[in-house]
């Protein structure tokens, strides 16, 4: 049976995983589609029966499961794929679910190729990558206090044409305490880091790359060392943007936030140790008052700006290559501009 590494991923029509969902949902490799061989329940089942009959009552078992599956896919997802068609197939460790599927799609004369050693491999090969990959890339670390606009500044820099590494739009998360999306859970670190390998090798590595000044963690997944460290040793595009614009957008990116009084303090209350029980109860009696701008403007300057300045001055200390820009305009169009000016200029400076 024809095999291939993951080195050749990007010759295929299509990768597609026969991993349960479960499995896929923990960690796939980017761009893959889940056409599961056998389902959460079946696998469990399968798994049972092997470990308190026999392997040989499980494999009739799992063979008749895949079976039917399979039928179910020939008949509906793959009825109508070209004689062409060239996928790469895997499952765990590149065993008998992706080997079945591949040898029923070959012997209807489909150019379905196994990838050796399965997820697993492919996980081997994105810790290996992310080993080193970080390293060859030169970026420009956007930094600048809360409210700055870093993220909406990513976003107008990719529409410029810019190389850019959203790591809070990958973690699906803003980073902060308060920084949990509205009905969208964060990635499992495997699956957050399989997002960073397969953006990070996408990139042109004579171009620079832009990325927000992060920590080391974004929510609950953490950000690869060797990527931190690569960060770190970059020069940065510093924001300076006056207070008044900054509470203006927290007011508008938080705005799910602010429809509940309630669910803000109860994230407040995790301050107390840090901030004290006088400032965090002052905290949730503006929340409680819906005093937003007033509530944004302390939280700003009591506890994020002295936080964020020490962690800058800690982990992303000022250089001689370092650029500068301000602006009091975070609308669209404002960021869409000081975006032009600054890939420009960084593209200015590049060697």
């Amino acid at each position: 049976m024809s095999v291939a590494t993951v080195s050749d991923l990007l010759t295929f029509d299509e990768v597609i995983d026969v991993r349960s969902p479960g499995e896929f949902s923990e960690d796939h490799i980017p761009g893959a589609i889940n056409l599961p061989v056998l389902n959460d329940a079946e696998r469990e089942r399968v798994g049972t029966l092997y470990k308190q009959v026999s392997s040989f009552e499980a494999k009739r078992l799992g063979a008749a499961l895949v079976s039917r599956n399979i039928a179910i896919y020939l008949e509906e997802y793959l009825a109508n794929k070209p004689k062409s068609y060239r996928p790469l197939i895997y499952c765990w460790r590149g065993g008998s679910r992706s080997g079945s599927l591949t040898h029923i799609l070959q012997k209807i004369g489909f150019g379905a190729v196994q990838l050796d050693g399965g997820y697993k491999a492919y996980r081997r090969h994105v810790i290996a990558e992310l080993a080193h990959l970080p390293a060859q890339l030169d970026y420009r670390v956007i930094c600048g206090p809360t409210g700055s606009g870093k993220s909406r500044l990513l976003q107008a820099l990719a529409q410029n044409g810019a190389q850019v590494l959203d790591l809070e739009e990958i973690a699906a998360h803003r980073g902060s305490l308060l920084g949990a999306l509205p009905d969208q859970p964060q990635p499992s670190q495997k699956s957050f880091e399989s997002a960073i390998w397969s953006a990070l090798r996408s990139f042109d590595p004579a171009r620079p790359v832009f990325v927000e000044s992060e920590s080391k963690k974004i929510g609950a997944v953490r950000v690869p060392e060797t990527l931190l460290v690569a960060m770190r040793a970059s020069s940065c595009v510093r924001l300076d943007i006056p207070l008044a614009a900054r509470i203006k957008l927290l007011v508008e990116d938080y705005a799910h936030f602010l429809l509940d009084a309630n669910l803000i303090n109860a994230q407040l209350s995790h301050l107390i140790t840090l901030r004290g029980k006088d400032t965090v109860q002052a905290w949730q009696e503006l929340a409680s008052l819906h005093a937003w701008d007033k509530l944004v403007a302390s939280l700003l300057t009591q506890h994020y700006d002295p936080a964020y300045l020490r962690s800058l001055s800690n982990n992303y200390p000022a250089g001689v290559e370092d650029l500068s820009f301000s602006t009091t305009d975070l609308s669209i169009l404002g960021l869409q501009q000081i975006a032009q000016q600054i890939h420009s200029a960084c593209l200015a400076n590049n060697p």
